[in-house]
């Protein structure tokens, strides 16, 4: 399927441009094995990026205009790289001025280009095609102008351009866009940025993405209220022990003891936070030991925290680990991301995605009248220059 997203896009740069591509650069989705809501909780998180992907198109032009084009969506726009990027009405065009304004901030000189691309990333599923599209996009400017820009500080400015379009994500997605690596996950530590990669070489098992095709409109304000509720409980904890800096450095016995200084929703969230960091380490020792069996039933802890405890599933999103948790086939499987809507991420016994497929797209038609996306995904190499 990239092969073909690939030469597509070269035939779209070659008959806009009249000419052949200089560069060409594939950037990643990513998906997320575990760690969920805990970036902001000085945790860990396990992403990994995919085999889905924005196929990026360059050349030089001699001019000081980028000419940029939006294959998927038909429109191009035109970027003058003298001037300080402002933000545009046009939403896709910001990530790539925050591109551009993050390289003027940091002193870079660059001249005009031509580029064009395509993406086979979803949009909307929670695969950060946004983080594909900045940090693609910055991976070539730096290999068409030599700039020598670091890998991490790729990821490092994908985010700041993020953050300039007026979305304040964390390093996960333009970390793992980047640095991914095929067959591997990526232990992030949150507070630190150190990080190592762990085997995820699924070899009797498929990854699964059941979109459940539905987004509620509570995810922002509520994101922002546990983002409340987790400081509050984590000021609580400090007070009683003061050794204690932060969620990781907390066990669940440190919390029961002060079950009663809380309110039931800050010390759901606590005990939400302090499993879920303890169970990414334990999904790093079992992928280390090729152990899928263990990842799979600790996905499925997860999603019974996310639901019962930091309370940011909903009745889709639970249906589909029901669905998941009644297959033999089925090893585990979580709502993947901030929640309220979007995927769950499954791992699927090879040989029975078929069967699986058909049967959860029936009963979640049937239940809930909303058509299920599936997609199929593999863990994969991260930003690269493409090589003919």
């Amino acid at each position: 399927m990239n092969e073909i997203l690939i030469k597509h896009t070269k035939d779209f740069f070659r008959k806009t441009f009249n000419s052949e591509a200089d560069k060409v650069i594939l950037s990643p989705g990513r998906i997320n094995i575990i760690g969920e809501h805990i970036d902001y909780n000085d945790g860990y998180v396990l992403p990994a990026a995919i085999d889905k992907i924005i196929c990026f198109a360059f050349e030089k032009n001699n001019s000081n205009i980028a000419n940029i084009y939006a294959v998927d969506l038909n429109e191009s726009v035109e970027i003058d790289v003298t001037k300080e990027a402002v933000l545009s009405e046009v939403v896709w065009t910001n990530y790539l001025r925050g591109v551009l304004f993050q390289l003027r901030l940091k002193g870079f000189e660059i001249s005009g280009f031509n580029c064009s691309f395509s993406s086979n990333i979803p949009t909307g599923s929670g695969l950060s095609s946004s983080a594909a599209l900045e940090c693609g996009f910055l991976f070539g400017i730096n290999e068409m102008f030599n700039l020598g820009i670091k890998s991490i500080d790729i990821a490092l400015m994908g985010q700041s351009a993020e953050h300039w379009v007026g979305i304040n994500c964390g390093i996960m997605d333009q970390f793992s866009s980047v640095m991914g690596l095929e067959n591997k996950v990526i232990k992030i530590d949150c507070r630190t940025l150190d990080y190592t990669y762990h085997d995820a070489n699924f070899v009797d098992y498929s990854l699964i993405l059941f979109d459940s095709n539905v987004k509620h409109s509570l995810f922002t304000s509520e994101y922002n209220n546990r983002r409340i509720e987790c400081n509050e409980g984590l000021c609580i904890i400090k007070e009683n022990y003061p050794e204690i800096e932060s969620f990781r450095d907390c066990e669940v016995d440190h919390l029961m003891t002060l079950k009663a200084k809380m309110s039931d929703n800050v010390f759901k969230r606590s005990l939400y936070a302090v499993k879920e960091i303890k169970r990414v380490i334990q999904a790093c020792e079992a992928l280390d030991k090729g152990d899928i069996q263990t990842l799979g039933k600790l996905m499925f802890e997860t999603h019974e925290g996310l639901s019962k405890d930091y309370e940011v599933s909903c009745a889709e999103l639970d249906y589909l680990v029901d669905l998941a948790k009644a297959e033999e086939d089925v090893i585990g499987s979580r709502l993947m991301g901030g929640g309220f809507g979007g995927c769950t991420i499954t791992l699927v016994k090879k040989g029975s995605e078929a069967v699986i497929k058909e049967r959860f797209t029936k009963l979640y038609t049937e239940k809930f009248n909303i058509d299920l996306k599936i997609y199929d995904v593999k863990v994969s190499n991260g930003t690269s220059l493409y090589k003919n």
